[in-house]
């Protein structure tokens, strides 16, 4: 029985859906990177960072080389690359949303001046 294509889209984006991965990702983008050097810029310890990277490895998003003792990581193709850029403009215009709502609360919770009270009571 074959997996409907909502249900591989939704297995893709949970598999994606950790920090640490989205970060190894995006270091990724400019070229392949030695594990030493992610393990620099990604406050984790490198246990943890392994098992991310494995998870990466076996969806067959990253690749990695071993050159002598040093072993690299790359992203498997640039299409990751086009999905985190794509992602980074929906958020970009999901938050530009939100602070033109944000200043238009504020603007409405500023004091309303009261009108005049008549003189009948």
């Amino acid at each position: 029985m074959q997996v409907p294509l909502y249900q591989a889209k939704a297995e893709f984006f949970r598999m994606l859906g950790h920090p640490v991965r989205i970060r190894v990702l995006e270091l990724l983008q400019h070229g392949p990177v030695p594990v030493r050097d992610l393990l620099a810029d990604i406050d984790i310890e490198p246990s943890s960072l392994s098992q991310q990277l494995a998870v990466l490895r076996r969806a067959g998003i990253v690749v990695s080389v071993r050159e002598g003792s040093t072993v690299r990581y790359a992203l498997a193709g640039g299409d990751v690359a086009e999905l985190l850029r794509a992602a980074r403009r929906i958020l970009t215009e999901l938050l530009a949303g939100q602070s033109e709502l944000l200043a238009e609360l504020r603007q409405s919770d500023a004091p309303v001046a009261s009108a005049p009270r008549s003189g009948r009571g």
